[in-house]
C-alpha cells in the first residue's frame, strides 16, 4: 500500500499542471482557417525564451480571446514595456490626438508612446531589449500610420542590435496594387516608403521590403523574423474581427478608406463624429446627394470632427460596391466646388503628403478624368510590382 501511495504522488507530480499554470492560449480555428501570426504560437514562442522582450501593439493584437500581451505573460515571457502607436494601447484615442505614455493599469507594464513628441524609441528604451515584437492589424493603405511606427521600431532596432520579430496579419485590401508612387519629396509620417497607395503587402511582406531595399540605416545588421500567416493568399476576403483604429469600424469603411481618405484635406465630412465615419461624404454649404448627417463630438473618436454640430448633406456610401482606389467621390466634388468659384483643397500641402506627390491634385485641378490620371500610375506600378516580388509570402 506505502508503494502504491508513493507511486501515486509521483504521478500526481510529474503529470498533473500545477493548480496556477494556464494552458496555453489557442483558438478553435479548423486547420484550414486563416490563422494569423500571433496565433501560431508554437511557431514564435521559442525565439523568446530568455529574452527581454518589448512589444508595439494596439487592441487588435489578439491571440485567440486574449490581448497578446496577456498571453504572453501567462507563458512567463519576459516582457519589459510596450509601446503603444496612434490611438493608443487599446485603440481608444482620436486620430492624430497624443498619445501619452504611462503604465498598464492591467498588467502593470509601462507604455511608451511612439505617437506625438517621439515616433521612435529611444536609445535607453532599446537598450533594455533584446528583440520586439510588432503585431498590428494593417489596413493595406499608405497614408495608415501603423506601417510608419513599424519603419520607426525596425530603425531603432537596427541601431540598437535588438531583433524584430513580425506576427503577420491579413492585409484586407491586399488584392489591390494601384495609386500613386510615393515621390521621397513628400515622405512624411503619413507616407513614408516609395510605394503605392494601395501596396498590396502584409506588414511582414512590407517589413522585409524595408530591409531588403535599405529603406532604413544599419538594415543588414537587422535580425527580422516574420511569422507568416497561415492558409492565406492575398485575393481572399478578410473581414477584421476588431475594428482597427476608431474611425475604421467595418468592411465597408476599411474598403472606402482608399478613396476617401483624401478628403482630409478637404473642408468636407466623411462621417467621423457619426455611427458611419469613412462610408459618407457630405459639406453643410452645397451637396451631390441628399443624405442628411450631422457631425458630433465623440471621446475616443473624433472630439472635434470636421463639420462639428453643423447639419450637412452628401453621399451615403454604406451601400455601395467598394474596394480598390475609386478616384470619382473626389473628381464630382472637386466639380462642384469649382462651379463656386472655390478649391475643394483648403489643405493642398496635407493633400499632396496624403498622395505622396503634388501630381494627384494638380491633375485633378487641370480637370484629367480619372481614367487618364490612372493611367499615369501605370509605369511606376509595373515597376513597383516587380521590386516588390522578391519580398512577397502568400501567392
Amino acid at each position: 500500500m506505502k508503494l502504491l501511495s508513493v507511486l501515486s504522488l509521483l504521478w500526481l507530480i510529474v503529470y498533473l499542471p500545477a493548480a496556477n499554470s494556464q494552458p496555453p492560449a489557442t483558438s478553435n480555428k479548423p486547420a484550414t482557417a486563416i490563422t494569423p501570426g500571433a496565433e501560431r504560437l508554437a511557431e514564435y514562442l521559442p525565439l523568446l525564451q530568455g529574452k527581454r522582450v518589448g512589444m508595439l501593439v494596439n487592441q487588435t493584437s489578439r491571440l485567440g480571446e486574449q490581448h497578446l500581451v496577456d498571453a504572453l505573460l501567462a507563458e512567463q515571457v519576459n516582457i519589459v514595456s510596450v509601446f503603444a502607436p496612434e490611438h493608443g494601447f487599446r485603440g481608444d484615442h482620436d486620430a492624430g490626438a497624443k498619445v501619452s505614455s504611462t503604465v498598464d493599469s492591467k498588467t502593470g507594464l509601462p507604455l511608451l508612446s511612439l505617437y506625438g513628441a517621439n515616433k521612435a524609441p529611444s536609445a535607453e528604451q532599446m537598450q533594455a531589449l533584446d528583440l520586439v515584437i510588432f503585431d498590428i492589424q494593417d489596413v493595406g493603405v499608405r497614408y495608415y500610420t501603423y506601417i510608419s511606427s513599424m519603419h520607426y521600431l525596425m530603425q531603432a532596432a537596427a541601431e540598437h542590435g535588438v531583433a524584430v520579430l513580425i506576427l503577420d496579419r491579413p492585409n484586407p485590401n491586399g488584392r489591390y496594387l494601384d495609386g500613386p508612387v510615393l515621390d521621397l519629396a513628400f515622405q512624411s509620417f503619413v507616407g513614408m516608403h516609395p510605394i503605392p497607395l494601395l501596396h498590396g503587402m502584409t506588414v511582414g511582406e512590407l517589413a522585409q521590403m524595408i530591409k531588403g531595399e535599405r529603406w532604413i540605416n544599419k538594415a543588414d545588421k537587422l535580425a527580422l523574423t516574420v511569422i507568416p500567416v497561415a492558409n492565406y493568399q492575398r485575393h481572399m476576403h478578410y473581414s477584421l474581427p476588431l475594428p482597427p483604429s476608431p474611425n475604421l469600424p467595418n468592411d465597408q469603411a476599411i474598403a472606402l478608406y482608399p478613396s476617401l481618405g483624401f478628403f482630409e484635406a478637404t473642408p468636407l465630412s466623411v462621417g467621423r463624429g457619426t455611427p458611419f465615419p469613412f462610408q459618407v461624404v457630405g459639406y453643410n454649404q452645397f451637396s451631390i446627394g441628399e443624405f442628411s448627417f450631422t457631425p458630433v463630438a465623440t471621446p475616443g473618436a473624433a472630439s472635434n470632427p470636421p463639420l462639428k454640430d453643423q447639419p450637412s448633406k452628401g453621399q451615403d456610401l454604406r451601400q455601395v460596391s467598394a474596394g480598390g482606389l475609386n478616384l470619382s467621390y473626389l473628381l464630382a466634388w472637386h466639380q462642384l466646388f469649382q462651379q463656386h468659384q472655390r478649391s475643394v483643397f483648403n489643405a493642398p500641402g496635407f493633400m499632396d503628403k496624403l498622395a505622396g506627390t503634388a501630381t494627384l491634385r494638380q491633375q485633378i485641378e487641370q480637370g484629367l478624368t480619372a481614367e487618364q490620371i490612372r493611367a499615369s500610375w501605370q509605369p511606376a506600378l509595373q515597376v513597383f510590382a516587380k521590386q516588390r516580388q522578391p519580398y512577397l509570402l502568400y501567392p
